[in-house]
């Protein structure tokens, strides 16, 4: 059982008018085998806390705690944090040029496992990922995310997941760029990867349409830099209908 734990956390980001603060004290806490599902409007605050706890440099924790199974965070590099179990799928995936799909997943996964996979094993689970989520063979050997399309990208990303067994997968807007069926794939990847390792996941999104796929156990609505309200899975269906605006004026 691992605990991802945020408390109080503040951020800011360095713009032209000087420091501007994004997130004004958030506080939540996700366990093994939970879905937590982060809505909001456009600017309210969802991908900058998956980057702050990701540990991207463009955001500035100026207050809070982030600890995952006691052990502070926010003291690691970006590459701890993923070896100490965290894991972000962007919603805009870099590409990597010169690097094939095959080569980054086996050196990431001997990164984490602290010796490389024996490669017949390693073959066979790249293989079952990527029939799992109807990925074409030739897939592993282009470069990470170079030409690929939107579907192919977020489908790329939850093949990590499902490889690199993390704790805790934070999905930012994962569902953004699908078509129906790419979503369906993505989602039931998702699901695959919670199950099988009692995953943890926040789940970032404007819509309810990946949540038919991905059930929450608990929806938090984002809006200016905090949670200003909380719920079950019906808290979702009121968003679908009446959206942001009470929050957005409040």
């Amino acid at each position: 059982m691992s605990t991802l734990e945020i408390r109080g956390l503040k951020v800011s980001v360095e713009t032209e008018n000087g420091s501007v603060e994004i997130l004004k004290g958030v506080d939540l806490t996700i366990k093994s085998g939970e879905t937590h599902a982060i809505m909001g409007p456009n600017g309210s605050g969802k991908s900058t806390l998956a980057y702050s706890i990701a540990g991207h440099p463009k955001y500035t924790i100026t207050s809070g705690t982030v600890t995952l199974d006691g052990a502070d965070v926010l003291e690691m590099t970006v590459d701890e944090r993923a070896k100490a179990g965290l894991f972000l799928a962007m919603q805009y995936p870099v590409e990597v040029p010169g690097v094939s799909v095959s080569n980054f997943l086996r050196t990431a996964a001997t990164a984490l496992r602290g010796e490389a996979p024996k490669l017949r094993t390693w073959v066979g689970e790249v293989k079952g990922a990527m029939e799992a989520l109807s990925m074409d063979p030739s897939f592993a050997q282009r470069n990470v995310n170079e030409g690929f399309s939107g579907g192919e990208k977020k489908r790329h990303e939850i093949m990590q997941l499902e490889l690199l067994k993390p704790k805790m997968a934070i999905l930012d807007e994962t569902d953004s760029g699908l078509d129906v069926d790419a979503l369906r794939i993505v989602s039931e990847g998702v699901n695959r990867a919670k199950a099988a390792n009692d995953l943890g996941v926040l789940l970032i999104t404007h819509y309810t349409r990946i949540l038919r796929y991905i059930k929450p156990d608990f929806v938090h609505v984002f809006a200016n830099g905090k949670i200003v309200e909380q719920g079950g899975p019906e808290l979702a269906d009121k968003l679908e209908a009446n959206g942001y605006a009470e929050y957005v004026t409040a």
